[in-house]
């Protein structure tokens, strides 16, 4: 054990307690409470996901105790649902708190005989006004034999553990210890230098012996060319270590960035493993995610708007930049993996087309722009329902067309002398390495900086109309290269159908379910709901399964009979399918498959 002397004032410990019961203990010792009462807070959201989550919902108990020999307990007086006030006057203290952890998600806790898991946000409190000291967290292995074998991964600074790295870990205050994920279990683990870092990634969930060959070479030949890009001069990493942790289930997907490491979810058909078939696609799509959330080690962990210097965990943190953090970093995701050569020029257009085409088929890009997509992501784009699809335009999505569209509009304008890659280093220097965070109109200066005065009405065009405004990016009229050509996306007749009648579905129980009902389209008009179950259409029995063989025997200009019930009432309707409901669709297209993007 450490001496008491070498442990900070600020002192958590987390016990996996109970895994039947999916149980964290947690104790904070407070070796200083503030003497007019000290309030503690359990965060409401954590950073990277903007939604209040009110993680307080998971504490089961909550104590307090004299941290002296008496052990005398001390009353806490519940200010609202997710904070506490100790009485004045009181010493050293020990708060007890048993917290129910069963999210599977990156964003929070989880806790059984398999695994464990857990965001310091949803298991440790905020001791108000001391956020800021060093504190400490120990880790404790669980009891019984399922455990033997578990081992910790995390990025915490280690101060004194143990070979499977339960122990005692330091972080330099609040902010710090909430930035490093801690996973417990048995892992795959894969191992490579990217520029001379470190990088590893622990894996949990596949049954079988990864391909840790594969996994090594293409995650070292993306990490590396993202160091360079931002840093092609000193090819030189902001961090000396970094961890990619995985969660593979049987279905799932997505990503949460921190300063050192990242959580990811995925499916565990999209990991490379030894005899095993593997979806080239899909694995794609993985190697897109770790992509995303490397990038965010530069843009968002350390590059941050202002709106987030210091976070402000007990409510919403507003900022109309999610465009840039997330747009931005969706467009070089993709890219980054063209230009590591883990796919080629093709591929890649087809994924930026296929993001341009499902940008256009929202009727929410004609409502809301950019900026209020951004900054009513915490009650809009987390808090999807049946109509967010004609209400928001994805921030992440558009974004990256914007990312794209500056991008041409910058090489045009310097004879490609530059890009958005020097924008990127700029911004970098001068927000990045300084932790300085970018005012919400910050961006404006930078491109002047790079760009000169001349620009400027180029980017005030671009930023009134396709930033705070809902026209579309022109990128159709914005490619002028000899090598990359856009044309009307060809569609096959059923793609054709379902553009014009405008409904997402599920099954449920063999029926057609309507889960969203597009504006403009022939279901609309019609008077289809979110929530109908369809039965027929012309006389022939609908059911996912055979919803596109019946589609494909439509007239493009045929109206349709179409049979639903809502609310247990049987409903008939006349669908009519017209040209004018078609969105624009494209395709990029490629003349030259050696050409290779600066």
């Amino acid at each position: 054990m450490m001496n008491k002397t070498d442990l900070p004032a600020i002192q958590y410990t987390v016990w996996p307690a109970d895994p039947h019961g999916h149980r964290f203990q947690v104790k904070l010792h407070i070796a200083h409470p503030d003497p007019q009462g000290q309030i503690l807070q359990m965060p409401a959201w954590i950073p990277g996901s903007y939604l209040i989550r009110d993680f307080s919902k998971h504490i089961e108990t909550i104590e307090a105790f004299s941290a002296e020999s008496t052990k005398k307990k001390i009353a806490l007086e519940r200010i609202d649902n997710n904070q506490w006030l100790l009485p004045t006057a009181v010493g050293a203290v020990d708060i007890l708190t048993t917290v129910y952890a069963f999210d599977n998600s990156v964003r929070a806790a989880y806790l059984d005989t398999e695994r464990a898991f857990f965001n310091a946000t949803s298991l440790c409190l905020t001791v108000k006004g001391q956020e800021n000291i060093p504190c400490s967290l120990a880790i404790v292995s669980p009891e019984g034999g399922f455990a033997d074998h578990w081992t910790v991964q995390t990025t915490l600074r280690s101060a004194k553990t143990d070979e499977r790295g339960f122990g005692f870990y330091l972080a330099q205050n609040y902010d710090d210890l909430i930035d490093h994920p801690v996973a417990m279990g048995e892992f795959q683990m894969v191992h490579w230098k990217s520029n001379n870092t470190s990088h590893s990634m622990a894996i949990q969930g596949c049954i079988h012996p990864i391909d840790a060959v594969r996994l090594a070479s293409d995650l070292q030949a993306i990490c590396s060319c993202t160091i360079n890009l931002f840093e092609p001069k000193t090819k030189k990493a902001p961090f000396t270590n970094y961890l990619f942790l995985v969660n593979a289930v049987l279905n799932a997907y997505g990503g949460l960035e921190h300063r050192n490491s990242t959580a990811l979810l995925c499916r565990r058909d999209q990991i490379p493993q030894k005899n095993i078939p593997l979806d080239e696609a899909s694995y794609r799509e993985f190697l897109g995610l770790c992509s995303h959330e490397y990038f965010h080690a530069w843009l968002v962990k350390r590059i941050q708007p202002k709106a987030f210097q210091p976070y402000a965990l007990g409510d919403r943190n507003h900022t109309h930049l999610l465009w840039l953090f997330e747009g931005f970093t969706s467009y070089y995701d993709d890219l980054q993996l063209f230009r590591s050569k883990r796919i080629d020029l093709s591929t890649y257009l087809k994924l930026v087309s296929d993001n341009w085409n499902g940008v256009l088929r929202g009727p929410g890009r004609l409502k809301q722009s950019l900026a209020d997509s951004s900054f009513d992501a915490w009650t809009k784009y987390y808090q999807a329902d049946e109509n967010t699809p004609n209400t928001v335009v994805s921030y992440y999505g558009k974004g990256a067309l914007l990312a794209l569209g500056l991008d041409l509009q910058i090489r045009r304008f310097s004879k490609n002398k530059k890009s958005l890659d020097n924008l990127m280093r700029l911004i970098w220097q001068r927000h990045g390495v300084t932790l300085d965070g970018i005012s919400e109109d910050g961006l404006d200066e930078l491109i002047y900086e790079l760009l000169g005065s001349n620009f400027r009405k180029i980017w005030s065009d671009i930023k009134s109309r396709y930033v705070f405004g809902v026209e579309d990016i022109p990128i159709q009229t914005w490619i002028t290269s000899k090598i990359i050509s856009v044309k009307p996306k060809t569609q096959s007749k059923l793609e054709i159908i379902k553009l014009q009648l405008g409904i997402r579905h599920t099954d449920v129980n063999g029926w057609l379910k309507v889960t969203h009902v597009l504006d403009g389209g022939a279901a609309q008009a019609a008077g289809l709901a979110a929530g109908d179950l369809v039965a027929s259409t012309n006389g022939q029995r609908i059911t996912n399964a055979r919803w596109d063989k019946v589609l494909q025997g439509l007239s493009e200009n045929e109206s349709i009979s179409i049979s639903f019930y809502r609310d247990d009432l049987e409903h008939e309707r006349i669908l009519v399918l017209e040209p004018t409901q078609l969105p624009a669709q494209y395709e990029l297209i490629s003349a030259n498959t050696s050409f290779k993007q600066n």
